[in-house]
């Protein structure tokens, strides 16, 4: 514990000036205390010693311009459409420009991605406060010079490695580092870790290793980049690529044997067919339209100010199933009033008034409820500190030792009532009371010991009841209501009276919130906590600790865990959570372990996450089977033609118009259309139970109008009118599956289906149009016959969706 006066209290915001008289070995202390000078910090940063390391951030430009162009199926692409460049006409080159354009949409749109991300990164970066020339100011992170003094306060995360200067009751938090979760006492001499953060109490450091020497500093950078990978989506779409990557190459070379080598077609004409059959085989749309979807959530996130700190939680936050919220700053505004004072035991209210004015005084960094007493209770008497002991969520009171001038000294704590009193003491029935309507109830006790030792609450003497009302977020029972709607399931929980906790969550109309559990009587066994977790609500007086194993219970069950919180008791579970959600005021520390961060610190914001997360992940899946459709009937294609030794029936031109009708265009208005179905996992498993049949059914009803074409066809230009009934057959079972994947029916989707089956007709209208796709449909024997092949493959479609949907649901 250490020994402070009024005179001598480190002021966090204002100049701190050094001592008057000062001499010898003092200077130092005058140094560390004062901070480097103007000319010292520009010194250093002609040598170098900045911290440099980047804040998180998003990709570079260049990074997102490599990770859209080199990419392992442009380069296939791009070695074909050079070799189509030169063999055939531009007709069958569009797939090229298809690419092109596809790419750069993809460029364009995480750019703008990228635009909203840095923006609201600067917005909700943490802003150290560092001394120089003796005055204190916030400057950017990456302004941190060697050998800067910077101040610590409750939930403050420690930027760079430094050695403590100065400590006052500090505590910090090296958990994220070591994975010990006990606060360490700090001490004028010791070491500081960057990526530890201060959970009581405040100080000063020096830092002693910044930029990339700083190792921890390192580590928590690589640890919270920005990313696009690890979500279940974008391992799943890779798992696909591999596989279609393994099936593609061997069906390609035997395409090319077939076509090149024991055809004897022209060899432009057999390239160009050869060409024909790999590039669809391709999904290279996919992976463009899933980062499209993701940057479009993002900008759209951007505009709420809600920042995504990573990708993968938009879709994470989508698959949440139970989420955790703190009451406090998150169902409640910050703020507090005090409505009243209660004084015990026939205290003096007006000496009471003095003792709660000290105590607001002694901390220069009160958490919500010693300001709204401060604001309340002004200190005029001016009492003395002789000594503090900080707020700590896990111990549930601050106090501090003071003398009043008359030579009288007193020590005197402020904390949760059901943890400084006894069981059964007569004051609890009415706390009781309080609680029930939802109001906040502090108690004042006298201390008959020592501040410094442990078992100060032992004994203390109540004698007052503070009572502080909490000020609900307007939307947070409309959030509620909507989390209930969509089988969300929520649980409060915090470190405040249950009672009180749960008053506050019925008047926000939770399910469930009549039947409080006070954590301390809540098993320490993961089975049974997960089964009281389940069945209840609403939880109070729950440490630190406890919140982190609440999400391993839940988890342990296969929930989906989400956390929200503002404060360093929040820090532990957010970054178990499978998703963390700070608010934008909530301390340093939770915004850093955070993969949301709500700006506007409103708690409505989360629905739209929600949303957002649910149209990427369920239009994905719409979209991917209409991309993996294509790749199954053309792989099969290629092997019906290898097999039947005939010749490949399709030009480029012919799938390229065929993808851009039936998958291209309608796939981009899908994927960014509403969706609040809600995700579903497995999504390897629920794409390919669909893509697989449908391609199967797609390429036997081709390859069937194709053979009957093959038989009824004569004389030179036989090829070009068997293509032609062909790609009708093919063209009409595609948009049969486009028109499944695209309910549930709205007037656009309609619109959208419509649009692109009179594409296809007005290619088929045109002679020019015709002309400029080899596409001329000859006599009505077999037109007709190609129409009833489709029409039946669709019907038969229907039956297998159905059926597949019966047997393997989702």
């Amino acid at each position: 514990m250490t020994h402070i006066d009024a005179g001598s209290e480190l002021d966090p915001v204002h100049p701190v000036k050094p001592p008057a008289a000062e001499t010898g070995g003092t200077t130092a202390v005058a140094a560390r205390v004062t901070g480097l000078t103007a000319a010292e910090v520009a010194e250093r940063i002609a040598r170098g010693e900045v911290n440099d390391v980047p804040v998180r951030s998003s990709r570079s430009t260049a990074e997102i311009v490599r990770g859209n162009v080199f990419t392992r199926f442009n380069a296939i692409i791009g070695v074909l459409w050079a070799i189509m460049l030169v063999v055939a006409p531009i007709q069958d080159s569009l797939f090229g420009f298809v690419i092109i354009a596809n790419t750069g949409i993809g460029i364009i749109q995480e750019l703008r991605a990228k635009k909203t991300l840095d923006g609201l990164a600067v917005i909700g970066e943490a802003k150290p406060t560092v001394r120089r020339d003796g005055v204190a100011a916030e400057i950017s992170t990456s302004r941190i010079v060697l050998g800067d003094v910077i101040e610590l306060g409750p939930g403050d995360k420690v930027v760079v490695d430094g050695e403590v200067a100065e400590a006052d009751s500090l505590e910090v938090d090296e958990s994220l580092l070591t994975g010990e979760a006990d606060p360490v006492l700090k001490k004028p001499g010791d070491v500081m870790m960057s990526g530890s953060f201060v959970v009581a109490g405040g100080g000063a450091f020096t830092a002693t290793k910044v930029g990339r020497e700083a190792y921890a500093a390192q580590l928590a950078e690589e640890a919270s980049r920005f990313t696009l990978v690890h979500s279940e989506l974008r391992s799943g779409i890779s798992t696909i690529l591999k596989y279609v990557t393994w099936m593609m190459i061997p069906t390609a070379l035997g395409l090319i044997i077939s076509q090149m080598v024991a055809k004897d077609n022209a060899f432009k004409d057999s390239v160009a067919r050869t060409i024909g059959g790999i590039v669809p085989m391709i999904p290279e749309g996919l992976v463009l339209l899933t980062s499209v979807a993701f940057a479009i959530g993002v900008i759209r996130l951007g505009r709420k100010q809600c920042l995504v700190q990573e990708l993968p939680a938009i879709e994470g936050l989508a698959r949440v199933d139970v989420v955790c919220l703190d009451k406090t700053g998150t169902l409640t505004e910050g703020g507090m009033d005090v409505t009243e004072l209660r004084p015990l035991g026939g205290a003096d209210e007006s000496y009471v008034r003095q003792v709660l004015g000290a105590l607001g005084e002694s901390d220069p960094r009160p958490n919500a409820s010693l300001q709204a007493i401060k604001d309340k209770y002004p200190d005029e008497a001016q009492w003395r500190v002789q000594e503090s002991l900080p707020f700590s969520s896990a111990r549930k009171y601050s106090g501090a030792s003071f003398s009043d001038g008359t030579g009288e000294d007193s020590t005197w704590l402020l904390g949760a009532p059901d943890v400084l009193l006894p069981v059964g003491d007569p004051a609890l029935a009415e706390i009781d009371e309080l609680n029930a309507q939802g109001l906040r109830v502090l108690l004042l006790a006298r201390a008959a010991g020592e501040l410094d030792d442990p078992k100060v609450s032992a004994g203390a003497t109540a004698t007052a009841l503070v009572v502080l009302e909490q000020r609900l977020r307007p939307d947070a029972g409309e959030t509620l209501a909507y989390f209930a709607d969509q089988n969300v399931a929520a649980k409060v929980i915090s470190g405040d009276n249950a009672v009180s906790v749960g008053a506050v969550a019925a008047k926000l109309g939770l399910s469930g919130a009549e039947n409080t559990i006070d954590a301390r009587q809540l098993p320490t066994d993961q089975a049974e906590m997960a089964a009281v977790l389940d069945s209840n609500a609403v939880f109070g007086r729950v440490t630190p600790q406890q919140k982190r194993d609440m999400v391993a219970a839940l988890q342990s069950k296969g929930h989906t865990v989400a956390m929200t919180g503002d404060g360093v008791n929040d820090v532990l579970a957010l970054k178990d959570a499978d998703i963390g959600v700070s608010m934008g005021s909530g301390s340093e520390a939770t915004r850093a372990v955070a993969q949301i961060v709500l700006l506007n610190n409103s708690f409505a914001t989360l629905p739209s996450v929600v949303a957002e997360g649910r149209r990427v992940i369920g239009n994905i899946t719409r979209v991917a089977t209409l991309f993996l459709t294509k790749t199954v009937y053309s792989v099969l294609l290629a092997v019906l033609v290898v097999v039947s030794q005939v010749d490949y029936p399709f030009l480029p031109r012919h799938l390229t118009l065929l993808s851009t009708l039936t998958i291209g265009v309608p796939a981009f208005f899908l994927a960014l259309a509403p969706n609040k179905e809600r995700a579903k996992p497995h999504f390897v498993r629920r794409v390919m139970r669909y893509s697989i049949p449908s391609g199967v059914i797609a390429a036997v009803a081709t390859f069937t109008t194709y053979l009957l074409a093959r038989a009824h066809y004569t004389g030179p230009q036989a090829l070009d009118a068997e293509t032609s009934a062909a790609t009708l057959t093919l063209f009409l079972v595609a948009m049969w599956v486009l028109a499944i994947i695209a309910r549930p029916y709205t007037w656009w989707r309609i619109a959208l289906v419509a649009t692109m089956g009179f594409g296809f007709l007005l290619v088929l209208a045109v002679p020019w149009l015709q002309h400029f796709f080899a596409l001329k449909l000859v006599g009505t024997t077999m037109p007709w016959t190609a129409v009833g092949i489709a029409v039946a493959a669709s019907a038969l479609l229907e039956v297998v969706w159905r059926l597949v949907g019966r047997k393997w649901p989702a």
